[in-house]
């Protein structure tokens, strides 16, 4: 019965390459900063699925993963599900970078700025 609700690898996938075809516009600014290891040498990867969750950035060698919130992370069960999820990212060893679509608009600098410490953490 409850079969068709599992997420299948070919389903995150799919669901991925859609995103990636779909960022918001705060996504479509940072990734123009962190692309092509623009940061300072970083490679990093867009929309890739970790798990059953599909995060939006992600640096494999330094296990950094970069979460873009809007407002919608901020009522009360948005919340819970984001904790849930970081809980699961860092029990497979990543850490996880949070910041707001505002951030990315008003302060694009100081995100980058938190990356590069985050990343020589």
């Amino acid at each position: 019965m409850f079969e068709s609700l599992r997420v299948t690898p070919a389903k995150l996938l799919k669901r991925a390459k859609g995103l990636r075809s779909n960022q918001t516009e705060a996504e479509k600014r940072l990734w123009a900063n962190l692309r092509a290891k623009r940061l300072q040498g970083w490679k990093f990867n867009r929309q890739v699925p970790v798990g059953n969750y599909i995060v939006d950035f992600i640096c494999d060698e330094a296990r950094l993963v970069i979460e873009v919130d809007g407002v919608t992370h901020s009522d009360d069960h948005q919340i819970i599900y984001d904790e849930k999820r970081t809980r699961y990212l860092e029990s497979l060893g990543y850490r996880v970078f949070r910041c707001y679509n505002t951030d990315v608009y008003q302060n694009l600098d100081g995100v980058l700025e938190g990356i590069l410490i985050a990343l020589s953490n």
